[in-house]
């Protein structure tokens, strides 16, 4: 099938390795996860349905805690993985043609334990997708998948080569951009509206948005957060912005 839209990055190499229940059991739940190898207590596997063709390797806790980095709660699993094919743009919008789910573009947002947070909360408020840039995002990971909580598997994650390119795309799929920063005057309740597809554009924490990419952006908006905070974590703004979007009459 002929692919449509705006072409995605080549994937980064390699063979991730995710560790804790969530991560895993969502990984050998998700049938476009390719699972190669999988390490685990007798323990952790033993309520688990494995299928047969995934090589099991039975270790001690101590075993499996050097497959991870330092201190990292790998519960008793471990999996090393396949990362997932890549998603084009045009595919996914095609997606959601016919509803109202919110897009999020991440403009830099490097920090993996944000990039899987963001996906959590896309998951919890039945986000489209998250769309980052590719060398400015976080590869599939282990820090990722834990931190998204199983949200890696079932939330579309698409990387592009040129965001700008990608938020012109975007506008043309009739969704209003809005991009978050605490310097615009006005409120995102405003911003959003009653109706209408909403696409919530975000930049890094610190840097913020780059010039090019508010200016990619129908309207720029900001949440009512108190004067005594300079800002919110992004990942943060990411799930009260997605509420705002899912409770707006």
């Amino acid at each position: 099938m002929a692919r449509k839209g705006h072409r995605p990055s080549q994937a980064p190499a390699g063979r991730p390795r995710f560790w804790g229940r969530h991560a895993v059991i969502a990984a050998l739940a998700n049938p476009e996860r390719v699972v190669r190898k999988l390490w685990a207590t007798r323990e952790a596997l033993a309520s688990l349905d494995i299928p047969p063709v995934i090589p099991i390797v039975f270790a001690e806790v101590t075993d499996l805690a050097r497959l991870v980095p330092s201190d990292a709660p790998h519960q008793g699993l471990v999996a090393e993985v396949d990362p997932l094919e890549d998603i084009w743009l045009g595919d996914l919008l095609e997606q959601g043609a016919d509803d109202q789910r919110p897009l999020l573009v991440l403009d830099q947002v490097t920090d993996p334990h944000n990039v899987g947070a963001i996906l959590r909360s896309a998951a919890a408020f039945d986000a489209l997708g998250i769309i980052t840039q590719d060398r400015h995002a976080p590869p599939e990971s282990g820090t990722v998948a834990r931190a998204a909580s199983g949200a890696l598997e079932i939330v579309p994650w698409v990387r592009v080569v040129n965001l700008s390119r990608a938020l012109d795309e975007i506008a043309e799929a009739q969704f209003w951009r809005i991009g978050l920063t605490g310097e615009a005057s006005l409120p995102l309740g405003e911003a959003i509206g009653g109706g209408g597809r909403i696409c919530l554009v975000l930049g890094a924490e610190g840097e913020g948005m780059r010039r090019n990419t508010e200016e990619h952006c129908d309207v720029l908006a900001r949440l009512p957060i108190s004067p005594r905070v300079e800002s919110l974590n992004v990942s943060n703004a990411a799930a009260i912005a997605l509420y705002a979007v899912a409770t707006r009459q």
